[in-house]
């Protein structure tokens, strides 16, 4: 009975700890597959499609009459798109995007759940601590001192410029050209 306890608290820690993760990895894989399954059968709005121009610098360049299918996706200020056609105009590359919001919303949710999971405090919430506890982390990132520094080096270039004589360090009372008598152990 013990046995069986442990082992399912084990598998509780570690699906806690990494299990999820991979859960909503899974899911967003199973979501792209599904969403690459529509684009190639052409079985989305061609309203929501966002254009993109990207400057191409390659000689000899010709324009393509047409769109061609293109596979891809890029992620621009926390939007996920996905690419479903391109082609080449007037020295650009033109990429028609879809947003891909079951992407968006899974990873929203990955992310919620591992704040949730971890007891990690959202900005909106007013968690009361207790008076014990008053050391924040939050203080050591948010807060800073603020300090004009107006360093000078120009001390140094006032002073002149002092040269040693490298060949007086290698004379030392030392140095002999006779091989002297080993020490005896």
């Amino acid at each position: 009975m013990k046995k069986i306890a442990a082992i399912l608290l084990l598998s509780l820690l570690s699906f806690n700890w990494f299990g999820y993760r991979i859960l909503a990895d899974i899911l967003q894989q199973q979501a792209d597959i599904a969403l690459e399954a529509k684009l190639d059968q052409n079985d989305y709005d061609e309203s929501r499609l966002v254009e993109m121009r990207v400057t191409l610098d390659l000689p000899y360049q010709t324009n393509w009459t047409d769109f061609e299918r293109v596979d891809g996706e890029i992620e621009i200020d926390g939007i996920h798109y996905k690419y479903v056609k391109r082609k080449v105009q007037d020295g650009q590359l033109v990429l028609m995007c879809l947003p891909n919001e079951e992407k968006m919303r899974l990873q929203t949710a990955r992310d919620d759940f591992f704040k949730l999971v971890n007891d990690l405090q959202h900005p909106n919430q007013n968690k009361k601590s207790e008076k014990g506890s008053s050391f924040s982390l939050n203080s050591f990132s948010t807060e800073y001192w603020s300090q004009k520094n107006d360093w000078s080096i120009a001390a140094l270039h006032n002073e002149p410029l002092h040269y040693r004589n490298t060949n007086a360090v290698f004379l030392s009372g030392c140095y002999t050209n006779t091989p002297g008598q080993p020490p005896e152990c």
